[in-house]
């Protein structure tokens, strides 16, 4: 049964999207079969992985709120082993939408039951928001990882963001685990880059994974080609960083799967 990781921080610009598509297609290049979920109405992640979005005909929000089929959703990548739910502007009115409707904060997990049996890892690409498309995504989820931006507010939110954790654990998701938090954008030349690491370390230890993602030119530049960072250039730090990202999570889930 595969694994459902959400990629979420309400704090926007930590990198959540380029962390969702990247860690993703290393996944996928290590022979894991691995879906994107795009949960996010700007669908960056649908774009980042060559899909344009305004060609989209069925995407999360109609699996959400019209109880579409997700099997016939799911578009192919031009990366073996890595598929796509897509997003849509849609998405944005869904949360209105699904006010009223019945068990609403089960709607994604509903959903993603139809294929989870069929992929090693399901990536849920959040939207910058604690909204009601989020705590679908983290009541779907296995566990969380939060995305954390060397910079000066970068533990600015985390609280609020591991409080809502903590109240899906005990009203909706008591299975929900934190699998790590990302630390992004480091620089190693910049003294605060390094008082950040020191401070997330201090204060979350174990949680923090060991694997630190740099500021990196290629992966600005591969959401512009339509292409995670690894097939833009696989030889750039930052593709190597999620690649190493994604050893250290299989190395992870193998110790607690032991």
């Amino acid at each position: 049964m595969g694994k459902i990781i959400s990629v979420a921080n309400q704090k926007g610009g930590v990198g959540k999207t380029t962390t969702a598509i990247n860690l993703a297609a290393s996944l996928a290049a290590l022979e894991f079969k691995t879906l994107i979920v795009d949960a996010d109405p700007q669908a960056n992640a649908t774009s980042g992985v060559g899909i344009n979005p305004k060609e989209v005909k069925v995407s999360v929000y109609e699996c959400m709120v019209e109880g579409a089929n997700v099997k016939g959703s799911i578009v192919t990548t031009e990366i073996k082993y890595l598929d796509l739910l897509p997003s849509h502007i849609n998405l944005v009115g869904a949360e209105v939408e699904m006010v009223n409707i019945e068990d609403r904060e089960e709607k994604m997990k509903n959903a993603l039951r139809e294929v989870k049996d069929d992929y090693d890892y399901i990536i849920v690409d959040c939207s910058p928001s604690l909204g009601l498309i989020t705590i679908n995504a983290l009541t779907a989820a296995d566990s969380v990882m939060v995305p954390v931006q060397c910079e000066y507010f970068a533990l600015e939110g985390l609280g609020k963001l591991l409080n809502t954790i903590k109240i899906i654990q005990t009203r909706l998701n008591p299975e929900l685990e934190i699998e790590g938090i990302l630390l992004t954008m480091y620089d190693v030349r910049l003294n605060l880059a390094n008082q950040v690491v020191e401070e997330v370390k201090m204060h979350f230890e174990s949680l923090v994974f060991s694997t630190m993602i740099p500021r990196n030119i290629k992966l600005s530049e591969s959401p512009g080609f339509g292409m995670p960072a690894i097939t833009h250039d696989a030889d750039s730090k930052g593709s190597i960083s999620y690649l190493n990202l994604a050893k250290e999570i299989l190395r992870r889930n193998e110790v607690k799967a032991a």
